[in-house]
């Protein structure tokens, strides 16, 4: 038999029921009786615990406890009182409680909005503190003092994972390319700009069968060309400047930069947001790996060390510039060597920089390759 007795007034159902309260202040249930009542005020609801004072919470002040796994319960408190808590199980009288109850879904107002807000934007101002000037700078520390057998074994994983990433078969990796003349012209053409260069570690210089117009650079002095980049080249010296750029990144180690400041900063993402590991990070890093978006200053480094050693190889630096006219030209490859290129700082302010960086050659250029060379390194991919 139900404990519930209804009584229907002329606005309002009211209800006198049964319940169990904790008062907060006793680690005790007690069995009270509930009453709704017409005051001065408005309605309440009055608790009348065996033995004590009664205890009367206004309906429009009463909400719901959210977040409670048993749905035959309705578990109440007051708007202000953090500890107290009603347990309503019959259901005639959670039904009368919720359409008498306007508030009963209600939040609790925001207190101290100011300060929440000023505290807000504090942690903000952290994370990105943490994210775009500690971690860089740690980042730049770290690489100069780690093993090049480390940055080597890190650029040999990546260089897998691209090249299954990026091919159309899972199980058959992007081919490289290992044309025997071709492979010899591209030695001479690295040789040539390489010179006596004092690099941290020797340069791997690979050529992936894939129509993308792109070059990059991975850890450890892994150096990747694009078969599309060399289609979209008419001369050996376009191809000779984009490497002399990519080997620039490499003597600066800026691969191993960009890698330590994305998982820094994947890392600090982790711990605020969760579990930000796994594939997400070998996603990422691939994808800043293979786009090269380092920062200006390594991009203008880069550029500057290009100039140099192509000039110093006896090649013309304005070849870089003449390499990115043409494919501007041509529309480019969204997602090619002009997106790559695109990074920092302006591509306009670059091609004049590589035409006045001409002025660099103490002797009459001469083409990196002969015609036999080219016409080889053309078709190493065949």
């Amino acid at each position: 038999m139900s404990e519930t007795v209804i009584r229907v007034g002329r606005s309002a159902p009211v209800l006198r029921s049964f319940a169990d309260y904790l008062d907060g202040e006793q680690a005790l249930v007690q069995r009270v009786e509930l009453e709704i009542v017409e005051t001065v005020r408005g309605p309440e609801l009055v608790i009348r615990p065996p033995e004590a004072p009664e205890v009367r919470w206004p309906l429009d002040d009463i909400r719901v406890v959210p977040d409670q796994a048993g749905k035959d319960v309705l578990m109440l408190r007051l708007a202000d009182d953090p500890v107290s808590r009603l347990l309503v199980s019959d259901e005639e009288a959670r039904a009368i409680i919720r359409a008498r109850c306007p508030n009963l879904h209600q939040r609790p107002p925001v207190k101290k909005r100011a300060r929440l807000l000023a505290w807000s934007l504090g942690a903000v101002a952290s994370v990105g503190l943490i994210i775009f000037v500690l971690v860089p700078l740690l980042s730049d520390r770290l690489a100069v003092f780690l093993p090049p057998e480390g940055e080597k074994a890190l650029g040999d994983v990546t260089f897998e994972q691209i090249r299954t990433a990026l091919s159309d078969n899972e199980f058959l990796p992007v081919a490289v390319c290992q044309g025997r003349s071709g492979d010899r012209a591209l030695a001479v053409m690295q040789a040539r700009l390489q010179g006596k260069l004092d690099l941290p570690y020797p340069v791997s210089l690979s050529v992936l069968d894939h129509k993308m117009v792109n070059a990059f650079t991975l850890p450890g002095g892994r150096v990747i060309l694009f078969r599309g980049l060399i289609d979209a080249a008419e001369t050996p010296d376009e191809v000779a400047a984009v490497l002399a750029h990519e080997v620039g990144h490499v003597v600066n180690r800026d691969p191993t930069r960009s890698a330590l400041r994305s998982a820094g900063s994947i890392g600090v993402l982790g711990l605020l947001f969760g579990d930000f590991a796994g594939g997400t990070v070998v996603l990422f890093l691939l994808n800043r790996l293979i786009d090269a978006t380092y920062s200006q200053d390594a991009e203008a480094a880069a550029d500057a060390f290009a100039h140099q050693a192509l000039a110093d190889a006896g090649v013309p630096p304005s070849a870089l510039a003449t390499m990115f006219e043409r494919l501007l030209e041509k529309g480019g490859d969204a997602d090619g060597i002009v997106a790559h290129f695109q990074a920092h700082p302006k591509l306009g302010d670059r091609i004049r920089a590589a035409r006045q960086a001409d002025r660099l050659l103490e002797a009459p250029a001469s083409p990196v390759l002969n015609d036999v060379q080219w016409k080889a390194l053309q078709g190493i991919c065949r």
